[in-house]
């Protein structure tokens, strides 16, 4: 699809699009895929979108390690998911794209979407907008299935504790925060639901879309709201450019406004 290229990021494969016609991107998407490892490349709604809002998007290869903090050898023998996001694809971005926190938005897909809030959970300063859609939060009732998760997790109940709703901080963070996930999602909409209560008794202030019906868990559901995806990322980023402190002439500025069948 136009705009798509494949990159290597400190030698693992990652998906890139470059917007073409409105100069160098003003801001971009880290996207987290889902267990099924199917990236934005192919996806043209998404893609659309990317290029009407001018957005880069980079798709780093996850494999079916979760994103996590823990050795996954279906993803790497040594490195873990985390600190190959924070410590090597942001650098990049950095160098390739000239683009850094808060000029990059987090969001991700069922997987993908409870890692990105595990990350930003964990950085919020780095990752202050972090969009979760179809989030797989609960992720350990698939614990004992023979999937690479065994390997990271002793048990289902060590794998909770290792969840998002259990890792936030109730004093630390990210500042834009858009749950969505369809109620006909059987699997993964109670654990979505559980999370928003807590960031609400909490007084974290976040977004949510609970309601919208569209297929469940399924791309169908995904690409539906995809336009509302996409408004609050660029409504966000200009809440943050606004914040930056005002620089001397010349001195770039790290952000500028944004002009399977399953995940």
């Amino acid at each position: 699809m136009a705009g798509w290229s494949q990159v290597e990021i400190s030698g693992k494969q990652a998906d890139l699009f470059r917007p073409g016609g409105h100069g160098p991107a003003q801001a971009a998407l880290l996207f987290l895929h889902g267990h099924a490892r199917i990236t934005l490349k192919d996806n043209s709604v998404y893609t659309n979108l990317l290029e009407q809002y001018s957005l880069a998007c980079v798709c780093p290869h996850g494999q079916r390690s979760w994103w996590g903090d823990r050795i996954c050898t279906d993803f790497d023998d040594t490195l873990t998911p985390i600190a190959y996001l924070v410590d090597h694809v942001l650098p990049w971005m950095q160098a390739e794209l000239k683009l850094c926190p808060p000029a990059i938005a987090l969001a991700g897909v069922a997987m993908g979407g409870q890692g990105a809030l595990r990350l930003a959970y964990r950085y919020p300063d780095r990752f202050p907008i972090v969009v979760a859609i179809s989030p797989a939060v609960d992720f350990q009732i698939w614990h004992g299935r023979g999937l690479p998760l065994d390997e990271m997790y002793e048990s289902a109940e060590e794998a909770r504790q290792d969840t998002a709703t259990l890792r936030l901080h109730p004093m630390n963070w990210p500042r834009h925060q858009f749950l969505l996930c369809d109620p006909n999602d059987a699997e993964w909409f109670d654990g979505a639901e559980r999370l928003a209560s807590k960031l609400y008794s909490t007084g974290i202030p976040f977004e949510q879309d609970f309601t919208t019906r569209h297929g469940g868990h399924s791309w169908e559901y995904v690409n539906h709201v995809a336009p509302r995806v996409f408004e609050f990322i660029t409504t966000r980023l200009a809440q943050e450019q606004q914040q930056l402190p005002t620089l001397p002439a010349g001195e770039p500025s790290a952000a500028v406004a944004p002009a399977s069948p399953h995940p």
